[in-house]
């Protein structure tokens, strides 16, 4: 069994361009979010999916730089930019995760990719009801879910946001394609930030990695954020999945 993880990093960020090469220290988010990713124990394989924009081809230079494979598709189809950037690798499994999460917990990528093979569920996430903090965001699938999706997939907002295909027909949301299920382990902070989209989002980062440096559980940085209530309102006032509502409105 084959489980390969693919990060969607691009530079061409609407609200916060070149985010994730914004840099702590000497360390660059995407840096950061790729090291705590390698940690994992589950994950067989690490891509970086990037587009052919030339802004991108500073994307390309960091997946080099640390020995990673990379893709360079389309900047608005990204479910296809996701397909396409896997048919090298013979995934089983495939884990899906994104550049603007520069905290993404490791261990708990493994604990959804553990629920996930255990119960052969088609898609897992625990995303689908967030109990975790966004900025620790993990979906894990089938790699014959995301062909059907890649084949299927119509709608301008399924293919800019590679999962929504997946899971409004899973069977946890009321659909009957994909067998599926929510990840939670009975926490409640759903309501933190640590995703990167604003300036003010890279501000609350900036804290908790000089506070706490870059090694820590997700749950560690929830923590302090919740107990000091002058870094959590920073950002505390921005929409979770501001983007996939945005592809939804236009649709509308």
């Amino acid at each position: 069994m084959k489980i390969v993880a693919v990060t969607q990093a691009r530079t061409g960020s609407t609200r916060l361009p070149g985010k994730i090469l914004m840099k702590i220290g000497e360390t660059t988010l995407l840096e950061l979010h790729l090291n705590r990713v390698l940690r994992s124990k589950m994950i067989n394989e690490l891509v970086v999916a990037t587009t052919t924009a030339p802004e991108d081809n500073a994307v390309v230079e960091v997946a080099k730089r640390n020995n990673l494979k990379f893709y360079q598709g389309s900047v608005n189809d990204v479910l296809d930019r996701f397909y396409q950037s896997l048919q090298a690798s013979n995934a089983d499994y495939v884990v899906r995760i994104t550049s603007d999460c520069p905290l993404i917990d490791a261990a708990l990528i493994d604990k959804v990719i553990e629920h996930t093979v255990k119960n052969d569920l088609d898609y897992c996430s625990n995303t689908l009801d967030p109990h975790y903090p966004d900025g620790q965001d993990v979906e894990v699938f089938k790699y014959s879910s995301l062909v059907r999706a890649w084949n299927e997939a119509k709608l301008d907002s399924e293919r800019e946001h590679v999962t929504p295909y997946l899971w409004k027909n899973s069977t946890y949301k009321g659909g009957s394609i994909f067998r599926s299920d929510n990840f939670s382990e009975n926490y409640s902070y759903g309501h933190l930030r640590m995703t990167v989209d604003e300036k003010r989002d890279f501000d609350v980062i900036t804290e908790l990695v000089n506070h706490l440096g870059t090694e820590r559980s997700w749950l560690d940085y929830a923590t302090y954020l919740e107990k000091n209530a002058d870094v959590k309102s920073i950002n505390a006032d921005f929409a979770r999945n501001e983007g996939y509502s945005k592809s939804i409105n236009k649709e509308k």
